[in-house]
């Protein structure tokens, strides 16, 4: 993309647009895109390099939560508004009086994702990957927190393709000089005009090579000034300031170290210019980080993460090695495995399992970690399912610095303890786990719940094909080696954010829509200030992103 205002523009004439977007993520190009659609001028302001262009969507596994799509009937999945409604607000638990918005915002979604959202994105040139995937299984009866059936759709391609439609349309109408792409623009405030807003200030920083997600230079060398008739933010969220995620977390007892699951440029710092303005910026305690999160061997950001995405059959221990208890097995409650950890006073646990579980069952979340599906390889993608395959897993295995490999359950507890360098696991108590565990697999029947989860997951075509394995006793030497994986806390979303109207407008503290200004994405809680509530049913994120992205350009647009 010829950019506009190139990383060496440092000058600083005044620019003015029909529509200033400030962030150029996925909701922000959305937005972009389709405000250029609707015959507007555009700028889009950014602080990275245009090498970060897309942001996290760019990285991410393209989930996208859709409702009784073909792919889910062609797996036999019976699904439908009513249910997937029922098993939002399950999750969700709104409870707040500035949740009536957000409340407003999950129902319009679910609407729009069993009805147009396939569809929509099809007709942009989106595939689905045809395997469902069974995110957040729940386990707490048919009124809690999980999605019943399966609701995971993978994009074909990944984030990237889901970005490409969305930055195809920017650089259509950079070419046709109606948008502007702004990099190295660092807004700091908003402009208002006899109550409206009018416009966006802040600093053009240095010329950065920063790569895509690498930290760039904050040194400022000159400012700039936007004029526009409507202003959309779209700035994300928080997860890669360490320090804002400590003073926003729920109780004040955040982990002492965290991986951060995001670029360091995810800083929130431009929301409380908008609170500032007068928007009302709600629900900062609810946010969702994983607690399944492993060191990359090969950093791209600070402290960068990966989160492990686990099939159920892995033993799950916090750092004592006592098991987290039902239904708080891998792939079942993110938010309640994360305060259990947490609550232990300890920012890590375990994943205990075997080679055949490692290979069959766990996957990495992102778009470099499944080069098969973001390359659209067939081919790479029918080797998963090969025993031995050279897969991003096995790369993890053999580099990763949270892995530990072991013969015996004595051995894999001394090799845990050394790892941490704190001998809090008991080996004898881990090897009666075990042990306990490989009795019920091997009565065919038993009393543990993990184990009839398992079964249960098995009759889901997906789930047998390629994330389940079938019960097998963890020592059995023909499923070896054992191995544990240290786990750390891994930020990664806002549920909480500006609170907006339907119409993606902002909102004052009064609940009156700010003139002029617009959000959506992360920096909108993804609808209302927070559609999630406190839990989130997965694959919602991105479709958040896209679904009020195009509210904001669309409303925006049609103000001016």
């Amino acid at each position: 993309m010829p950019p506009v205002d190139s990383d060496a523009h440092h000058g600083h004439p005044p620019i003015t647009a029909d529509i200033a977007v400030v962030g150029a993520g996925l909701s922000g190009l959305v937005a972009a895109a389709t405000a250029y659609a609707a015959g507007k001028s555009v700028v889009v302001l950014d602080q990275e390099p245009e090498a970060s262009v897309g942001g996290l969507a760019h990285w991410s596994f393209g989930g996208l939560f859709m409702i009784d799509t073909p792919e889910q009937r062609r797996l036999g999945v019976r699904d439908s508004t009513e249910l997937a409604l029922s098993d939002w607000l399950a999750s969700a638990a709104f409870d707040r009086p500035a949740d009536v918005q957000a409340r407003a915002w999950a129902e319009a979604y679910v609407d729009f994702a069993a009805g147009e959202k396939r569809t929509w994105l099809k007709s942009l040139g989106v595939g689905i990957f045809p395997l469902v995937q069974w995110a957040e299984r729940g386990g707490y009866g048919p009124q809690g927190h999980g999605n019943t059936v399966p609701r995971f759709h993978v994009t074909w391609g990944t984030g990237p393709a889901l970005v490409h439609p969305f930055l195809a349309k920017v650089q259509e109408g950079v070419a046709a000089g109606k948008v502007r792409m702004c990099f190295r623009h660092r807004a700091t405030a908003l402009t208002t005009t006899a109550g409206r807003v009018t416009g966006v200030s802040g600093q053009v920083l240095e010329p950065s090579t920063a790569g895509r997600g690498q930290a760039s230079s904050r040194v400022a060398v000159g400012d700039f000034d936007v004029t526009a008739g409507a202003v959309v933010v779209t700035t994300g969220g928080i997860g890669g300031n360490h320090d804002v995620v400590r003073q926003q977390w729920p109780g004040g007892n955040a982990p002492a170290a965290m991986l951060s699951g995001v670029p360091a440029s995810v800083d929130g710092e431009f929301l409380p210019a908008v609170a500032t303005t007068g928007g009302s910026l709600i629900n900062g305690d609810r946010m969702w980080h994983y607690p399944e999160g492993i060191r990359n061997y090969e950093s791209v950001w600070p402290q960068h993460g990966i989160r492990i995405l686990p099939g159920p059959s892995s033993l799950w221990l916090d750092a004592t090695g006592t098991q987290l208890p039902a239904p708080l097995f891998p792939g079942f409650d993110s938010l309640g495995a994360l305060r259990h950890i947490v609550a232990s006073n300890h920012g890590y646990s375990w994943f205990v399992l075997n080679r055949t579980i490692a290979l069959k069952e766990l996957a990495l979340s992102g778009s470099e970690q499944n080069p098969d599906l973001t390359g659209k390889d067939l081919r790479l993608l029918a080797s998963r399912l090969k025993p031995g395959a050279d897969s991003p897993i096995q790369r993890f295995l053999d580099r990763g610095e949270d892995f530990v490999r072991a013969d015996s359950v004595r051995e894999l507890a001394a090799g845990m303890n050394n790892l941490t360098g704190n001998p809090l696991i008991d080996a004898g108590s881990l090897e009666a786990l075990v042990q306990a565990r490989d009795r019920q697999v091997s009565s065919g029947l038993g009393k543990d719940p993990q184990l009839a989860a398992i079964r249960a997951a098995r009759r889901f075509a997906t789930d047998k094909l390629m994330r389940v394995a079938p019960p097998h006793r963890l020592t059995d030497p023909a499923h070896g080696p054992l191995i544990a994986i240290r786990l750390s806390v891994l930020t990664r979303k806002s549920l909480g954010g500006l609170q907006t109207d339907l119409k993606s407008r902002v909102l004052s503290n009064d609940g009156q829509a700010i003139p002029g200004l617009y959000a959506a994405g992360e920096a909108a809680g993804f609808g209302g200030g927070g559609i999630h509530g406190y839990r989130a049913l997965e694959g919602t994120f991105l479709g958040g992103c896209l679904f009020t992205g195009r509210a904001a350009g669309r409303e925006a647009a049609a103000s001016v």
